[in-house]
């Protein structure tokens, strides 16, 4: 089955600095004009090896959901085409953010 595409803003880019003292080292933003649960656009963490730079934009594909037991919204998790993530690897690369929450991630 083919992974879905999505086209991401991104906001918060590689080395970007949260008002909390977070610092980002993934790639993050949103998908314009799709609605998440807080009624705000779906929040979605770049995961890739093959994106290393802050982005402003980034087309990749969906291929995990990140479930928030005490958060209205679940996050996505999306990466470069045809590229594979391993469980290890995004609880790695979003450990950073996720901590503050109980989560659980679904890969698709």
């Amino acid at each position: 089955m083919a992974r879905q595409t999505f086209k991401v803003i991104i906001d918060r880019p590689i080395g970007y600095q949260d008002k909390f003292g977070n610092v980002y080292p993934v790639n993050y933003g949103y998908v314009p004009g799709l609605l998440a649960g807080d009624g705000e656009e779906q929040d979605v963490y770049i995961i890739s090896e093959k994106v290393t730079q802050p982005l402003k934009t980034f087309e990749g594909e969906l291929v995990a959901i990140i479930h928030r037991a005490d958060d209205v919204e679940d996050k996505w998790i999306l990466t470069s085409p045809d590229e594979q993530l391993s469980l290890g690897t995004i609880q790695e690369k979003i450990q950073f953010l996720e901590q503050y929450f109980i989560s659980t991630i679904e890969l698709l």
